[in-house]
């Protein structure tokens, strides 16, 4: 556990110096928590095993007889606010369901949600208020690398297992005790790297670039085109600029990569960030360059970009755009049904939550009456389904706890995700 001793602390740091701009939630509680109440968990955490032995030292909590207590930290008012939201609101939706059927195992589902704005230190003071106060049994879909990285001492300590992040950084996979890590689907650095050869591939691109957030969400896009580069002796990295997460001037950047000749720029940015990027490169009319952006841009409001800001923009997903599937009865049904309850279309961010909710429920399922870190861990390793609103095929087991590897490239046209090729299976 050094590796993440060490990011969580870089982590804090980055947060410090970059990201005290964003503004919290109003309506999200948080505990105070110290610097040194802050050390005294990364300490603990670096004595922690790569995987946890039982639950037999640490109560079990969150769980009664007709009530499981889980937590999310989520991003309601920052920059990937439009993946979070509606997670949640997804999930909830799931878990309604459930808990109207008789819940699991006649436990009903309560999903406890703090917002970090995109803060460390607040990611931080929720997991504290989660775990010390809320008695969470496990975190669903926390939102962001270094949020995450700095909360799993926390979790780690109190045997709360990390189910379905919303992050595919690969310390996600393998920081910390395997058997209480589980994630979506493939990393940033496999997914954009397959997508960037593929249009290497397919366009000749020689002159690579990187505009990304230097975090770990950010970094694996950077390491992805410079592994690419020294592996292919035709293509070189020859731009890569660093930005703030709430950056939103980037004239000066695309007139530096524009002169550099760029024929492809990996993005690894917040949202409008990435609609930014784009659009100002079509207004600086510089048309004979692509952008590729990974899973984190894979959403219908950067498709949907007013004047066409996003037009022609690649992307990494774990699935094809529903628009794809509009005429299979299971995903109409579930597009109609969300739209009713929740007043909006279902964007990606909601996608991820229902698949977070779906598998998490089939592990709690699997797990069995008698409910702890370890069942809950035999349970997901036996999750096997395709579902089908998305038609994505998910399977976790002993060895491999990535519910799929799959990934799709898409791009921007007419407003629309458009299915391009599958670049990973």
């Amino acid at each position: 556990m050094k590796g993440s001793f060490k990011l969580t602390l870089m982590a804090l740091a980055i947060s410090w110096a970059g990201l005290s701009g964003c503004t919290p939630s109003d309506t999200n509680s948080t505990a105070e928590t110290s610097t040194a109440e802050i050390d005294s968990q990364t300490e603990a955490a670096n004595t922690t095993e790569k995987t946890v032995a039982s639950t037999s030292d640490v109560p079990v909590q969150g769980v009664t007889d007709n009530e499981i207590v889980i937590g999310g930290v989520h991003d309601l008012s920052g920059i990937f606010a439009a993946f979070s939201a509606p997670a949640v609101k997804a999930a909830n939706q799931y878990f309604d369901e459930v808990n109207a059927a008789g819940g699991v195992h006649g436990r009903k589902i309560r999903y406890v949600v703090e917002d970090h704005g995109y803060q460390v230190p607040k990611a931080v003071q929720a997991t504290n208020k989660l775990i010390n106060r809320d008695k969470i049994f496990a975190m669903l879909m926390n939102l962001g690398t270094p949020h995450n990285l700095a909360a799993f001492p926390i979790m780690d300590r109190n045997n709360v297992p990390s189910v379905m992040p919303l992050t595919f950084a690969k310390p996600m996979q393998s920081e910390g005790p395997f058997n209480r890590r589980y994630t979506l689907g493939s990393t940033y650095y496999d997914s954009m790297k397959a997508g960037i050869n593929y249009l290497i591939d397919q366009d000749g691109v020689t002159k690579l670039c990187v505009m990304y957030i230097p975090s770990d969400f950010g970094e694996e896009t950077h390491q992805a085109a410079l592994d690419i580069a020294s592996e292919n002796p035709n293509v070189a990295v020859v731009e890569a600029t660093s930005h703030r997460p709430d950056e939103t001037d980037f004239s000066g950047t695309l007139a530096r990569l524009k002169d550099a000749d760029c024929g492809l720029v990996a993005t690894s940015l917040g949202v409008r960030s990435t609609i930014g990027v784009v659009g100002k490169a079509k207004a600086m009319g510089w048309d004979n360059v692509k952008f590729i952006a990974p899973v984190t841009s894979f959403h219908s409001t950067v498709a949907s970009a007013p004047g066409g800001a996003s037009e022609g923009l690649y992307a990494v997903s774990y699935w094809n755009d529903l628009n794809t599937r509009a005429n299979e009865p299971a995903t109409k049904a579930w597009v109609d049904n969300y739209t009713q309850v929740n007043g909006d279309a279902p964007s990606t961010g909601a996608v991820i939550g229902y698949l977070a909710a779906r598998t998490f429920v089939a592990g709690l399922e699997a797990a069995g009456p008698e409910l702890n870190a370890d069942t809950l861990n035999a349970g997901l390793e036996t999750v096997n389904f395709t579902d089908d609103v998305t038609g994505v095929n998910f399977e976790m087991n002993a060895d491999n706890h990535v519910a799929t590897k799959d990934t799709y490239l898409s791009q921007v046209q007419d407003g629309l995700w458009k299915p391009i090729t599958k670049v990973i299976e």
